[in-house]
């Protein structure tokens, strides 16, 4: 114990370092990532709408568009509840790595929901694969709050961790980009005879957008597992587990 108390007194008396930045932009791509995977779903329901309901208006149900948005939440507020005891348990770095993976699989998935011909059986596989899309974001949103807060020192904490979720609002403009951005790429290739034509392609742009969201993810994946895990955890909590 006494070994532990002199880890974390020069750990908050440490100078800020190159690490200290690294570990900001490591864990703030996480939170870019959640950000991205849940504010893109209220954009992709406006394709959505034009794509599957010609029969109401072009405009999804909304109980499906707050199904859609609710079931990430759901899946957000249980894997924050489970990552996080499992952190505890089995280290940050291992479990933060698994719910990141979780993340990069979720969103390739939902960008295969599967019948594309048939409106229903698309809405339940991608609310079925965005579930497990919000239970790696609930496991991010406490492992990389922790990470940040076992990495910083008692002084520079407090800045550290408001800058990693600042990162969410990045995350919320990118998907906003990137959807306005493929949907111009797509809306070129097909050249629609009006603004109101839906070209077979329009399938494809939504789920393309979905994907994307695998990208910050990967590479927060990477990222994270070249770094040790933190120095907090292992006197402490690793060793009091151990007894």
């Amino acid at each position: 114990m006494a070994r532990g108390l002199k880890v974390l007194s020069a750990l908050d008396s440490a100078k800020t370092q190159y690490y200290h930045f690294k570990a900001i932009m490591i864990a703030g791509m996480g939170l870019f990532s959640d950000s991205y995977d849940l504010f893109s779903i209220t954009l992709i329901t406006k394709m959505l709408g034009r794509i599957y309901y010609s029969d109401n208006n072009r405009q999804v149900n909304p109980i499906v568009v707050s199904a859609l948005v609710s079931v990430a939440l759901l899946g957000t507020a249980i894997g924050q509840l489970l990552f996080g005891r499992l952190g505890d348990l089995k280290g940050r770095r291992h479990v933060y790595g698994i719910a990141l993976l979780l993340m990069i699989t979720s969103s390739l998935a939902s960008g295969f929901s599967i019948c594309t011909t048939k409106r229903a059986c698309v809405f339940l596989s991608l609310a079925f694969f965005r579930f497990f899309l919000g239970l790696g974001i609930g496991g991010d949103y406490p492992l990389s709050s922790t990470i940040m807060s076992e990495f910083a020192n008692k002084r520079t904490r407090g800045s550290f961790i408001a800058a990693v979720f600042s990162m969410q609002g990045f995350g919320i403009l990118a998907s906003a980009t990137v959807t306005m951005v493929v949907c111009s790429i797509f809306r070129r290739a097909s050249k629609p005879a009006s603004a109101y034509d839906v070209p077979p392609e329009a399938d494809v742009a939504w789920r393309l957008i979905l994907m994307i969201g695998s990208v910050p993810a990967a590479l927060t994946y990477y990222w994270r597992m070249m770094m040790p895990e933190t120095a907090r955890y292992l006197p402490l909590v690793s060793t009091s587990h151990k007894r």
